[in-house]
């Protein structure tokens, strides 16, 4: 069965982009031939089914990515448009009914995450069409480097013609918005800040892109630098001149300031979109009321511990009491070594999971660097634990709030988090078991599950002293509050100024530390919902823990080992495998795992 699609010519493409441009740079790119679809005859699957479908998949989908390499590309949205049809088509074809359980819960991957990107392509094109009026010479930079890849012949005089042209128009387009920031505010000015800072970013990745386009042909083509040389420096220097405007003049940050926080909020109707990929049946207005009841009894328990330590209900006082008790400077690598051990054995001396001998052998400890924890204050983990603890070169307050932060009884309530059983055991055991539902990487199931254990570890009296509670929740406190502020942000009901009061008082965060954690969540680093994962996901494995092993279905060994073997996947599919659900080639998320939530929006 062949499925066959002709492009969009490119022209027409182009055309739509920069409609606003009128400039005619059209004969630069000239169309692109019919493009033969998908041959599944000729897949050679090795397992016949969705496995082999999305292996073929992925290579093709990474192919498309590293050729279409400009930013924005309307030609990269139709060419992956296409391949997303094409797939869905495929799956189509397939007898559902005929599959395995593991093969439906792939079928159902695979059409959730395609169903997913189509959708990701038009918001793609919508948020350049928010920002287009401020970078309006774009759609023929991105044109340029489209050609290029397609390898049609550069015209070096009409591309000199084109350069001279756009270099005038990046000037205009400044000397218009600095009239407007002069008069009374109205025109483009209006614009929100974080869409002018979304501008201001994507400068950067066209100034990228133009400077690798201009080196394939530089000095490779005598007649187009002769031609285009000067023009690139003169467009290279605007455009660079012009982002810092953007930055300092409209949206109000210096350029050289790497502590500012701005953040793109993505609104309610996108949140709902990544909330249904994610398979999560809730809405953002229950998730932060699911958050505040969290956090509820986190302060209850934070009371309790504080009592224990003879502060009373006072549990601010408690909380700076464990902080001041940080090693000093150069003991915290060994810290971290005992802290890991000690979760290994905590882990295997409870029958919970299995640890791979060569898992317990192979993580490795690195320091972070100072520019590094401006936005990572704490632990980052994997195979390799990235520790965060002050260096010579940082003032005397920015040491004390690293190594308050980063004491032993925080620090023991995260470093299990990071290694085993957390991330480290989870990345070298998914790189071992189907692979192949890599491209399903979900924060749910990877934050949920090391998150997960610290709600685990909790129950099963982990936590030796008052001291540890208080280490435990605290980090748990910080879960809850991040749910509240990155809903509320993409909701855009929080500033980035309120999240960081949120963290400071409801949690007890050191001002910088709370700030380097904003600052993380909203740089562009990670999807709106990561992190909400990780208490949401903890949740998730929590409920569906105790359906199954607390009704004695499993044991805890096979309940954790099983999970490890599927690889990451929404928590929703991991249920659906352990308790052989049936499943219908038109599935719905529906699995309340933490129950009815009443919530009012605000």
């Amino acid at each position: 069965m062949k499925i066959v699609f002709l492009t969009t010519s490119a022209v027409l493409l182009a055309s739509t982009l920069s409609s606003q441009t009128k400039l005619e740079p059209r004969s630069i790119i000239t169309s692109v031939t019919a493009v033969d679809g998908l041959d599944i005859d000729d897949l050679n699957i090795p397992d016949g089914r969705v496995a082999g479908f999305i292996r073929r998949f992925s290579s093709d989908r990474s192919s498309l990515n590293r050729f279409y390499s400009a930013p924005y590309s309307p030609l990269r949205r139709a060419r992956l448009k296409q391949l997303y049809t094409e797939w869905l088509a495929a799956l189509r074809s397939m007898n559902f009914e005929s599959l395995d359980q593991h093969e439906k819960v792939d079928y159902l991957l695979f059409k959730n995450y395609l169903d997913h990107e189509l959708l990701q392509l038009d918001i793609e094109e919508k948020r350049f069409a928010e920002m287009e009026s401020l970078i309006p010479f774009a759609a023929n930079l991105i044109e340029l480097e489209d050609s290029r890849r397609l390898m049609q012949p550069a015209d070096p005089p009409k591309i000199a013609v084109l350069m001279n042209t756009l270099n005038k128009q990046i000037q205009e387009t400044k000397k218009t918005l600095e009239a407007s920031l002069k008069s009374d505010g109205k025109g483009p000015t209006k614009m929100k800040k974080t869409v002018a800072n979304r501008a201001y970013t994507s400068i950067g990745s066209f100034r990228n892109m133009l400077k690798n386009w201009f080196g394939f042909y530089n000095g490779y083509d005598p007649n187009f630098t002769w031609w285009a040389g000067q023009p690139y420096k003169v467009m290279d220097s605007l455009m660079l001149d012009y982002a810092k405007f953007l930055r300092e003049k409209v949206v109000g940050v210096r350029t050289d300031d790497p502590t500012a926080i701005v953040g793109d909020p993505i609104g309610r109707e996108a949140l709902l979109i990544e909330l249904k990929y994610e398979m999560i049946p809730y809405t953002p207005d229950e998730l932060v009321a699911l958050a505040r009841k969290e956090m509820e009894w986190c302060e209850k328990e934070m009371i309790r511990s504080s009592q224990d330590l003879g502060f009373g209900s006072d549990w601010h006082k408690a909380l700076e009491h464990v902080k001041n008790l940080y090693v000093e400077p150069g003991k915290q690598p060994e810290l971290i070594r005992e802290l890991a051990l000690e979760a290994i054995d905590f882990v295997e001396g409870n029958d919970l999971l299995t640890v791979p001998a060569l898992a317990k052998q192979s993580w490795r400890m690195e320091m972070m660097t100072p520019e590094r924890q401006l936005i990572a204050p704490f632990f980052l983990g994997g195979e390799v634990i990235q520790v965060s603890y002050p260096t010579n070169t940082m003032s005397h307050e920015a040491k004390m709030m690293s190594m308050r932060g980063n004491n032993p009884h925080f620090s023991r309530a995260t470093v299990h988090h990071e290694l085993i059983p957390g991330h480290h055991l989870q990345g070298f055991m998914t790189e071992r078991y189907r692979p192949y539902r890599g491209i399903f990487r979900t924060p749910f199931w990877g934050e949920g599950w090391a998150l997960y254990w610290e709600l685990m570890l909790w129950d099963m009296n982990f936590p030796k002293s008052a001291e540890n509670r208080v280490g435990m929740l605290f980090w748990r406190m910080h879960r809850c509050a991040r749910i509240i502020f990155s809903l509320s942000f993409h909701l855009e009901q929080m500033t980035p100024e309120q999240c960081i009061d949120l963290l400071v008082k409801k949690v007890g965060h050191e001002y910088e530390n709370a700030a380097a954690e904003v600052r993380r969540s909203f740089s562009g680093q990670y999807g709106p919902l990561y992190q909400c994962a990780y208490l949401l996901g903890g949740l998730q494995f929590r409920s569906l823990q105790r359906e199954l092993v607390g009704a004695g279905r499993m044991s805890n060994k096979e309940f954790h080992d099983t999970i490890l073997r599927n690889n990451s996947i929404p928590v929703e599919m991991v249920r659906a495998i352990l308790t052989n659900q049936e499943l219908k080639r038109e599935h719905t998320p529906q699995w309340k795992f933490y129950g009815a939530i009443s919530a009012k929006r605000e």
